[in-house]
């Protein structure tokens, strides 16, 4: 019996055959098996939407030859690698007051007023959809940055968030880079046999609450018991993340490749961050993000004098507009920036993060209080989408509709998110 030496060889002798293990001798000539990098997923959200008569490709000339608008000219040298897509929205937007909302529905598309009687509610978000999958593989299911936290003048909405959960809750997230920063590398001086206790006795007192609230469940009429189910739900996600800790204690976060940020403006806050989002992707921290981006404070350290609510209704005078144009030319140098480190940064098979990457960048508001055709640029290889090209759909086609197609390129079968009607096969690569 003849084994060749690329499959597992045997020693003969008069008794039979003995197995070898698999030696690296007899591997030599076998190609090595390189572990496939892994997908990731980032949206990225500014508020006050742009100015359309300089952002948007001319809708009249869809496809890879479009000429390059002058507000993402930044963007240039990435042509081939990023689409916009045109006809995009959330049909509840405009009952949502979401023009100055922006990020709150951005990823859901819900409707706030869903549930009756009540003034607000959300559902879960696209990015938390992929979690749900994603964050099985990494210490951060996902991570959310907030860029500073400041809703009014950034033109983003209640909640606080981009990401909302399984229930329409926001998730909490970082709010500046040096947060975010400790959040990936510092780990806990504490000893891990503290920590380990502290959990134990947090998982107790969790026990105890439940068991007290199913006692009292009896008792309760049907209002209280909704009511309950929601107590019930927050202290089920408490355990799900104190089992997350217990399963990475004694797993060393990674060493910290740079120092802790310095950062003086919104500029230099926005680029802090990008590179901390490369980081943690490089060190698979996490596989989502969202990063709910600043505008005034970005205004302010390019010394744009007009603010990001009056930039937003600049129809009509010349000052609002020139700013307006000012500002869609910075975010778009800072995300051209972004793709560049995403480009540079190699995974071990030699491919580079933005390969792997399926990223958005964009707003629920195209201008003013316009919230249809929404403000979309997609890049990435994991997209699964044309790259190179000004898509233009049938007017008023679901935002969701773009989340479900870049959720089942990632592997996500999913059937429907929010009122999505279907993938959006013709721009899929």
């Amino acid at each position: 019996m003849n084994h060749p030496m690329g499959r597992r060889p045997f020693l003969r002798s008069a008794a039979g055959f003995l197995a070898l293990p698999a030696l690296d001798l007899f591997a030599e000539n076998r190609p090595r098996q390189t572990k496939a990098p892994a997908k990731r997923m980032v949206f990225l959200s500014f508020g006050w939407g742009v100015t359309e008569e300089s952002w948007y490709p001319d809708i009249t000339k869809p496809g890879d030859a479009y000429k390059m608008p002058t507000g993402l000219a930044p963007l240039e040298r990435h042509r081939q690698d990023f689409s916009i897509v045109q006809g995009l929205w959330h049909k509840y937007s405009l009952f949502n007051d979401a023009g100055h909302s922006g990020s709150t529905f951005w990823l859901t598309g819900a409707n706030r007023f869903a549930q009756p009687g009540v003034s607000f509610a959300n559902t879960i978000s696209v990015d938390q959809v992929a979690a749900q999958e994603f964050g099985k593989h990494t210490r951060f299911d996902s991570i959310q940055i907030n860029g500073g936290g400041n809703v009014n003048g950034d033109g983003h909405g209640p909640g606080l968030s981009m990401s909302w959960d399984s229930k329409g809750k926001p998730l909490g997230g970082q709010n500046h880079p040096v947060q975010l920063y400790r959040h990936l590398f510092s780990g806990s001086e504490i000893p891990l046999e503290q920590v380990q206790q502290r959990l134990s006795e947090k998982r107790s007192v969790l026990d105890t609450m439940m068991g007290n609230a199913k006692q009292l469940e009896k008792k309760l009429g049907h209002t209280d018991k909704d009511k309950l189910d929601e107590y019930f739900e927050s202290i089920r996600k408490l355990e799900n993340r104190i089992a997350k800790e217990e399963a990475w204690l004694d797993v060393p976060r990674p060493k910290a490749p740079i120092s802790e940020p310095k950062v003086n403006n919104g500029r230099e806050l926005v680029e802090a961050t990008y590179d901390l989002m490369v980081l943690a992707m490089q060190t698979d921290s996490t596989r989502i993000m969202t990063f709910r981006q600043p505008v005034q404070s970005l205004l302010n350290s390019e010394n744009i004098a007009v603010g990001g609510h009056d930039i937003s209704h600049y129809h009509g005078n010349s000052e609002k507009m020139h700013a307006s144009k000012q500002r869609d030319l910075v975010q778009s140098e800072l995300l051209a920036g972004f793709i560049d480190r995403l480009k540079k940064t190699k995974e071990a098979d030699g491919s580079s993060l933005f390969d792997h990457l399926s990223l958005v960048y964009g707003s629920n508001l195209r201008t003013s209080h316009s919230v249809d055709n929404c403000p979309t640029l997609v890049a990435g290889g994991a997209s699964g989408i044309k790259l190179g090209h000004n898509h233009v759909m049938e007017n008023e086609t679901p935002l969701n509709n773009l989340w479900l197609s870049l959720l089942n390129q990632l592997d996500i079968r999913t059937k429907k998110h929010g009122d999505s009607t279907g993938v959006l096969e013709k721009i899929m690569a």
